[in-house]
């Protein structure tokens, strides 16, 4: 019997009940091709290689990540618990050991939903990720995450869950925001205030191959994490930058995920987008799984791929050596972009406007955070949602100092009730939630 390197865990979830409409790119069948390759293969026959039922998360593992408008019932179906869940479970199979590391593949993804979730966003209602991450650090005490998100799309709710947090280190990888939804992304993105350097992004251009994704992931990726120095690092495995995928524009392979996988060396991957149902994502699927358990990948091959007509042109080689030197200038001004955000005590202010694509919804955010050398930072999201809610959402971090504690329950206290339909206090250092 062919036996793993090491235990891999892993978990499916299709999603059967719940589509956007029928002919939806993201359906149920782009896990059920997979599902048959990977028994096809006979995956589950290999010694080592443990699969896991996913499980439904909970309210309150919902609200360490977010603030769900009007209710988190309001804006989920079953489905996104348990997709949710089926990323909780691999968390718990690692953490605890059972596995060296393991892969949640399930849907729907959730790398578009933001800290404020009024709805759905690029096909995103709750971030799986997020949610995930958050669980780990409040029951198991790890302290440094990285969460490297190489969906084609950038993972703009992520980036906004961990903003002012630095002690997630997150770094997405994706076609450029010009060409591309959610149209964000570029390379001064650096993170809030007191997170400056704590997130890194990296727009590549349409028609990379292999060959520039591996570039970026050994020059710059990898020599970042060699420095942070992450207790976990967790892969949002977006897959929709295969050159086969209907919505992008990029030429990345199954090969080419097997080996950034073995190069990026993931605790936990979780599946995000990838919409090539049958050309695509049951081959990267495979190369990933025999990559985190250390089994030769090197059979897994598209029937129509064919290197020479995906190589990238020297003009996008040349732009991406320069967009990673930049990321990487970025990188070791950390510090002092952080010494130079403001003076501590000091409340500076962010206005932004966000479209839910998926669910027509037009929301105005007034983000109000306090300057601290200490932690991340205290935060207050004023939210309005048009058609919606008015609500104001106040985070006390995971990480607060006794000064940021205080303040954000100034914010709260303080907030005038009469103009919003709800107030939320998110105390991560207690694992708290109220609302009034």
């Amino acid at each position: 019997m062919l036996k793993a390197h090491h235990k891999t865990g892993l978990v499916f979830f299709p999603a059967f009940d719940w589509a956007i409409d029928p002919t939806h790119p993201e359906r149920e069948e782009r896990l059920l091709y997979t599902q048959d390759q990977v028994i096809e293969e006979g995956i589950f026959d290999i010694s080592g290689i443990m699969e896991y039922k996913p499980e439904i998360v909970t309210n309150q593992d919902i609200r360490r990540a977010h603030f769900c408008v009007p209710s988190e019932k309001a804006i989920t179906t079953e489905s996104h618990l348990i997709s949710a869940g089926g990323a909780k479970a691999i968390a718990d199979a690692v953490l605890n050991k059972e596995v060296k590391n393991g892969f949640a593949l399930v849907r729907p993804p959730g790398h578009h939903a933001m800290r404020v979730s009024h709805g759905g966003r690029g096909f995103c209602h709750i971030n799986i990720e997020a949610i995930m991450v958050e669980y780990i650090r409040s029951q198991f005490g790890v302290k440094k995450i990285a969460i490297v998100d190489t969906d084609c799309h950038h993972g703009d709710g992520t980036n906004d869950i961990f903003w002012h947090d630095p002690d997630v280190l997150f770094i997405s990888l994706h076609q450029d925001g010009r060409t591309m939804y959610p149209g964000t992304g570029f390379p001064g993105e650096l993170g809030g205030p007191n997170a400056k350097g704590s997130n890194l992004n990296i727009p590549l251009p349409p028609g990379t191959s292999t060959e520039g994704y591996l570039y970026v992931i050994r020059n710059c990726v990898l020599p970042v994490l060699e420095e942070f120095k992450p207790d976990l690092i967790v892969n949002s495995a977006g897959q929709d930058n295969h050159y086969t995928d209907p919505l992008t524009n990029m030429n990345f392979s199954a090969q080419g995920y097997a080996k950034l996988t073995t190069l990026l060396k993931p605790d936990i991957a979780v599946l995000e987008g990838g919409y090539s149902i049958e050309g695509a994502l049951p081959y990267v699927n495979l190369g990933i799984i025999l990559a985190m358990a250390g089994l030769d990948y090197s059979g897994v091959v598209e029937p129509d791929f064919n290197p020479e007509r995906l190589k990238q042109s020297v003009s996008i080689t040349d732009k991406i050596k320069k967009t990673t030197d930049l990321v990487n200038s970025y990188w070791h001004q950390k510090d002092e972009l952080r010494q130079k955000a403001g003076k501590p005590g000091e409340l500076q202010i962010r206005h932004r406007e966000i479209f839910y694509d998926t669910d027509n919804i037009f929301e105005r955010q007034k983000e109000k955070i306090r300057i601290c050398q200490d932690c991340g930072g205290c935060f207050e999201k004023n939210s309005n949602a048009t058609p919606g809610r008015h609500i104001l959402a106040v985070h006390i971090p995971i990480n607060a100092c006794k000064a940021c504690i205080e303040a954000g329950y100034n914010f709260f206290d303080q907030a005038d009730k009469s103009k919003f339909d709800k107030i939320f206090l998110q105390d991560r250092p207690k694992d708290t939630y109220q609302t009034k």
